[in-house]
């Protein structure tokens, strides 16, 4: 059984759970995790289940029973569209409620979108096309998401969109009426300037006047869209203390931000008529639906609405990830931000409700981030390990007698090891994003048959190294020092099944919370030992996750095994 969340690990899971849990870790959320599950007497359907711990979540985090109990009852009223994740049932126990989903396989949309860079104009409108359906269906039954972020943003296992996570979802219109939203909710650099701006004099977490919560969406999803083509938000928050929004009101939109100026012009008026500061000027869902750039073709994109060429659309993405190493790994765009750190959009490391007050600190969700990631899950290993020789997809194969070899003196390259674990490595979908040139090698894209056979469910965010994991840690923490991340001094103290664990938990370029874990362990690939360091990430904006990935892998990039 995986390990619970902070003071819940002495509290055994249901009992009487009308499926067989299938999985190790495969997701965390603020006050719960998710395994797969399937019929107690069939290999199939496979499912996802989301268990909350009720007495870490009502009495050290900020969940109420009564919105939990919302949640599951809208996304159960939302029903089945090929674009949302559905619930397919609830139960609960005295320590436990759980949420039985839809699995995504595909995993997540923006871990495999390259950070500061974006996805081609066809892929973006692809996804961008599908989120609207979402949020289209969602509008057109009179619920809000109001937590629209590359978070919960998944994929199927056809590398369709599945809008997921709907703890802060509202109902804004019921029986023909509309109906304001008060809570203030959702992540800075997406929430709608009305929520951040609006009077709070009762409460921090409320609004004296309400906001149409159908209308932030969309905010939401013209940032969503902007992150699709430049792999990083316009702005850390929609306040006048955020420079680049600043600029962007005063302006009127003409901003001179370089990340616009990546953006054609055609977009740039989609985005703008989304991203209108006055919600009633903003543009409406079928304003959107009828702008010349929404609606022009897509070789990606079905009459339906679903993926026309999954394997080309997937070879397309993996191709677009790319590492440079000769980069500075302090250069990303993320610090471009020039926003006071101590502000009322700060990242509260204590997130009860009377520190809250007491600092005049406001926290952007009503789901903030948690110590959830203080303990380390039994995470599920990325299963396409499980074709190297000598590796279980559970226990991985550790050599403790291994000799130590010396230092590196050169880059390792792929083609200096023996030809059988080439033709092993030349199918790991993770190489390719070291290459100089980033290409899908033609063994990878012959065999594949569908989207998850080119770019996996699991995380991109690992890399192999010839070194053992005694001489790697110590380039790992260096790295992590060069970035200013903090590592705990007991970080690499303790081992699980040979595993080495340095907890992450900072805060991002855009100063919101980021945490995780780098997993480093060893694997035998055709009787080659090589150590394998994983990004496994607990809570925060994928598409940061995948910056700070990169930067720790240029900080290293000597002892990293590339194609070549």
């Amino acid at each position: 059984m995986a390990p619970a969340p902070p003071g819940s690990q002495t509290q055994p899971l249901p009992s009487d759970l009308p499926f067989r849990l299938i999985s190790k870790t495969i997701g965390t959320g603020a006050y719960a995790f998710i395994r797969k599950a399937c019929p107690k007497v069939a290999p199939k359907p496979v499912i996802a289940v989301k268990f909350i711990n009720k007495e870490h979540a009502f009495q050290q985090g900020r969940l109420t029973a009564k919105q939990l109990s919302m949640e599951i009852t809208l996304h159960t009223y939302l029903g089945k569209h090929q674009n949302i994740i559905q619930c397919l049932g609830s139960g609960e126990d005295v320590y436990w409620t759980w949420i039985a989903m839809e699995l995504a396989e595909g995993g997540d949309l923006f871990d495999k979108i390259e950070a500061d860079e974006g996805v081609g104009e066809d892929i973006a409108h692809f996804y961008f096309t599908q989120l609207v359906n979402a949020v289209s269906f969602m509008h057109s039954k009179g619920v809000a998401h109001r937590d629209i972020k590359p978070e919960n943003v998944l994929l199927s296992g056809e590398g369709d969109l599945k809008l997921a996570d709907f703890g802060l979802a509202a109902m804004f219109k019921r029986e023909g009426k509309i109906r304001l939203c008060n809570t203030v909710c959702g992540s800075p650099p997406y929430i709608a300037p009305e929520i951040v701006s609006g009077r709070r004099s009762r409460r921090t977490d409320l609004l004296d006047e309400g906001y149409a919560a159908n209308v932030a969406d969309i905010w939401s999803c013209g940032v969503v869209l902007f992150v699709l083509l430049v792999g990083n938000t316009p702005w850390d928050e929609p306040t006048m203390r955020s420079e680049e929004f600043k600029e962007y009101v005063e302006t009127n939109g003409r901003t001179t931000d370089e990340l616009w100026q990546k953006i054609p012009i055609e977009i740039v008026s989609l985005i703008r008529g989304m991203l209108k500061v006055d919600p009633k000027a903003r543009f409406t869902l079928d304003e959107i639906r009828t702008h010349p750039w929404f609606t022009r073709s897509n070789p990606y994109l079905t009459a339906s609405g679903t993926i026309a060429n999954p394997i080309g659309l997937a070879t397309h993405m993996l191709s677009s990830l790319r590492i440079d190493f000769t980069s500075d790994p302090m250069s990303s765009q993320s610090q471009r931000s020039k926003t006071p750190q101590a502000d009322a959009m700060d990242l509260d490391s204590d997130n009860s409700m009377s520190n809250v007050r007491a600092n005049l600190t406001f926290l952007s969700s009503t789901q903030p981030e948690t110590p959830v990631s203080e303990t380390p899950f039994d995470w599920e290993r990325p299963p396409r390990l499980g074709m190297y020789d000598g590796l279980s997809a559970s226990q991985p194969a550790i050599s403790h007698n291994r000799p130590q070899p010396q230092p590196l003196t050169q880059i390792p390259f792929l083609s200096s090891m023996p030809h059988p674990t080439q033709d092993l490595l030349s199918q790991d979908p993770t190489l390719a994003q070291f290459t100089t040139n980033p290409s899908v090698p033609l063994t990878l894209t012959q065999a594949a048959r569908q989207f998850r056979d080119i770019l996996p469910n699991y995380s991109l965010a690992r890399f192999l190294s010839p070194l053992s994991p005694t001489l790697l840690i110590p380039l790992l923490v260096e790295a992590l020092h060069r970035l200013g991340v903090p590592v705990p001094p007991s970080c690499t103290d303790w081992e699980r099944s040979g595993e080495a664990w340095i907890r992450v938990k900072m805060v991002d370029g855009r100063r919101q919370g980021l945490n995780g874990h780098m997993v480093v362990g060893e694997i035998s690939v055709n009787g080659e030992s090589l150590s394998e360091v994983r990004f496994v990430k607990a809570s925060g904006d994928p598409v940061e996750w995948r910056r700070f990935f990169k930067g720790v892998v240029v900080g290293v990039g000597d002892v990293v095994l590339r194609p070549g």
